[in-house]
């Protein structure tokens, strides 16, 4: 029986999940300019890939496109975070109870903390954090609820780089993330939803504490 080749990623998705894993893991900065050809140079293809790829990131939010500044990983700062974190805090503790409520595997949340627990650095530990998220709301039973989440994903995953730069807070939410857990294993799918929710609101309080001030004016 001849078996099946795997596909071979397109130049494209090699660069982009490339420059994506550099902004996500803090070893590229918001602000930083991102210059064709050096990052043709460093992936080895190109300048065309590498254009297409940060098109595609200026679509998610990760990158910002000026034509007189060229491109940039995009700044973080209060205004961002409050609008990443209130679709958060509108989506996922719903979409993690109504994944409660279905019976949904959670063996992936939970090898997720166990490789956050287990990581050695701040770029394994984030990786595993938003695997860990993800999995809690991907089996919500509404495809499109998953991906709107997904949209917000890697935006989020950006302000907390810049947030555990500024105040490594890691321990803090593994201990919440333990707890979300266990009341999703529990099928207690509100308490879930509740610890999922504080645990949202109090990341992004902590880290710009300006979003709430600037929340209560409106």
């Amino acid at each position: 029986m001849t078996s099946v080749p795997t596909p071979i990623p397109s130049r494209t998705q090699f660069v982009l999940e490339g420059i994506k894993h550099r902004i996500l893991t803090g070893q590229l900065t918001p602000g930083q300019a991102l210059v064709e050809t050096e990052l043709a140079a460093q992936f080895g293809v190109s300048k065309t890939p590498v254009r297409e790829a940060l098109k595609t990131l200026a679509g998610t939010g990760l990158v910002v496109m000026n034509q007189y500044k060229g491109v940039t990983v995009r700044m973080v700062d209060a205004d961002m975070a409050r609008e990443v974190y209130d679709v958060r805090l509108l989506l996922e503790p719903e979409a993690l109870r109504r994944s409660v409520r279905r019976g949904s595997s959670l063996d992936t949340a939970r090898e997720a903390l166990e490789r956050a627990d287990a990581a050695t650095d701040t770029a394994q530990r984030s990786l595993a954090n938003r695997e860990f998220h993800r999995s809690l709301y991907v089996r919500c039973g509404n495809p499109l609820l998953g991906r709107m989440l997904d949209e917000v994903r890697d935006q989020a995953a950006l302000v907390s780089a810049v947030a555990w730069a500024a105040n490594p807070s890691w321990e803090r939410e593994a201990t919440e993330h333990r707890e979300i857990l266990r009341l999703a294993l529990d099928g207690d799918s509100d308490g879930a939803a509740r610890a999922l929710h504080s645990h949202i609101a109090s990341f992004v309080q902590r880290a710009f504490p300006e979003v709430q001030g600037k929340g209560e004016q409106e």
